[in-house]
């Protein structure tokens, strides 16, 4: 059953991710600093960053989520119930 919301719901698409047009709204404060401090390195940096963020999102990660499953990974698979102190 599909429940219809009235379109002056405002709280419907609050759970999405930010988007400019079709990349993601993080990935606008390096293209920022590009607009403050024109140069090719900011330009390049601001172009791996929006890369990074779409092959992520290709993938259905955000940067949150990316961030828990890189910790998860250094941390490692054996997880200890005692700490090592003792």
């Amino acid at each position: 059953m599909v429940v219809q919301f009235k379109s002056t719901a405002s709280w419907r698409d609050s759970a999405r991710i930010p988007r400019l047009w079709i990349f993601n709204a993080y990935a606008t404060f390096p293209l920022l600093l590009l607009l403050f401090y024109m140069n090719w390195w900011t330009f390049s940096l601001a172009m791996m960053v929006m890369m990074f963020f779409k092959v992520i999102d290709y993938y259905g990660f955000t940067l949150p989520v990316f961030g828990r499953l890189l910790k998860s990974y250094i941390a490692g698979p054996r997880k200890l119930a005692t700490p090592w102190w003792l």
